[in-house]
């Protein structure tokens, strides 16, 4: 039997707390006081922990700064199964977009932490793209790791707009169109040749 989990210290439950109401409800919307009401802890106990809002604004950021998991799968698969995951986190009640990219636009460009932050996390996804490009053999996999970030902040714009988590599957019909004109075969070349028959014998 596996031990039970240890209990949670109360810097996590603040930050846990953080987590929860910044990004549902809003960097600026949510005062100290609110997480320290939340919780049920007085703010001197919470600055006990966090010295200042902006502390705990930096560890909420990078609390959310996780890398994506080892993987087995072919490197085709893995960037393709991102915009699955995507859909996924779309179709959830609480997904309220890129904390990052929120976090900017909240507090401004002026904030040069939260942006450092927000520049890092975006780069390390670039970069993960990237070397699954590098171990595909394309032959410019700077410049299309950049053009399939685009396309997931893209999806994740359209889906706050639309509230569609088909935003995705869109995404990743365009990401296959890349990978393919990059020379790499996504699996479906089958329904590829059928579509060029369909176009040339109506």
């Amino acid at each position: 039997m596996a031990p039970p989990p240890a209990p949670q210290t109360m810097k996590e439950r603040i930050l846990e707390t953080a987590d929860k109401l910044f990004y549902l409800q809003g960097i600026r919307a949510i005062g100290v006081d609110t997480i320290a009401a939340e919780i049920g802890i007085s703010k001197r106990t919470l600055y006990n922990h966090f010295p200042s809002k902006d502390a705990l604004i930096a560890a909420y950021l990078e609390r959310r700064f996780v890398q994506p998991r080892a993987s087995d799968k072919a490197p085709a698969e893995q960037i393709l199964a991102t915009f699955d995951s995507l859909e996924r986190r779309f179709a959830a009640k609480d997904f309220r977009g890129c904390p990052f990219v929120n976090a900017v636009a909240e507090l401004g460009p002026a904030d040069r932490a939260v942006k450092k932050i927000a520049i890092a996390f975006k780069e390390s996804r670039r970069v993960w793209f990237r070397d699954r490009l590098n171990e595909l053999g394309v032959t410019d996999a700077e410049a299309l790791a950049t053009q399939l970030v685009l396309l997931v902040d893209g999806s994740i714009a359209q889906d706050l707009v639309r509230d569609d988590p088909a935003m995705a599957r869109a995404a990743k019909e365009a990401a296959k169109v890349l990978l393919r004109n990059a020379g790499v075969d996504v699996g479906d070349k089958a329904a590829v040749k059928a579509g060029k028959r369909a176009a040339r014998y109506p």
